[in-house]
């Protein structure tokens, strides 16, 4: 088999687009964070003001996208390969996630409350559960159901189910071994449609994304 000649969208597919997708990704919990915050300032609990009422804005924008990133990949990797790489995916993504904002937490909660009220979220186990574990979940699952299918109506339905069976394990975590399970007692209801809102909107989006991706060819090699 010949190798395919050079091209000059080879260029803009294998190094433009990427550094612009990379730029994007950055721009959300640094500049786009920033604006959002000046815009709509969020609560202080040190001084009891109540911030915007739009505060959650931001929220959705930088954590909210960074959710939808992690589990979207091993959505549409499980639907577009198989239940194995979207598990796999799950793993990785929800890893690096909790990570990162489990660190993120605990700097938060040195900075606002000292030393007395830094917490140790590495041991949170819906840290743990809400990212790793439905991490690898929502990607197995999603391959599972679908099984290698080229339908949409099947994509859909297998991501659907993915996406909800981990928001309503999200929901379940948060209210019940999250040391801030307290703050999701308080209000159930806002809990519950936080959780599960984005999960739904996801599982429509990942199989329209991975439908255009069958349309151009860009599946897994050694799927068939």
């Amino acid at each position: 088999m010949s190798t395919e000649p050079f091209k000059i969208k080879d260029i803009l597919y294998g190094l433009v687009v990427p550094i612009l997708v990379a730029v994007l990704i950055l721009l959300f919990p640094t500049v786009i964070r920033s604006l959002l915050d000046g815009a709509f300032p969020p609560p202080d609990m040190m001084t009891g003001d109540p911030g915007s009422p739009y505060a959650f804005l931001t929220v959705i924008f930088t954590h909210g996208f960074a959710l939808m990133v992690m589990f979207g990949v091993p959505i549409i990797l499980g639907l577009l390969w198989n239940k194995w790489a979207g598990g796999a995916a799950g793993f990785i993504m929800g890893t690096l996630l909790y990570l990162a904002n489990a660190g993120y937490n605990i700097m938060y909660s040195f900075e606002a409350f000292g030393v007395d009220g830094m917490m140790n979220l590495y041991r949170d186990p819906s840290f743990i559960g809400n990212y790793i574990v439905c991490g690898i979940l929502i990607g197995y699952i999603a391959g599972a159901l679908n099984n290698k299918s080229y339908t949409f109506k099947r994509m859909l339905g297998a991501s659907l189910t993915a996406a909800i069976t981990v928001g309503f394990m999200q929901f379940i975590l948060n209210m019940t071994v999250a040391f801030s399970a307290w703050m999701s007692q308080a209000d159930p209801f806002t809990a519950f449609y936080q959780v599960l809102l984005p999960m739904v909107i996801l599982g429509i989006l990942a199989p329209i994304i991975a439908k255009v991706f069958t349309w151009y060819g860009l599946m897994p090699s050694g799927h068939y």
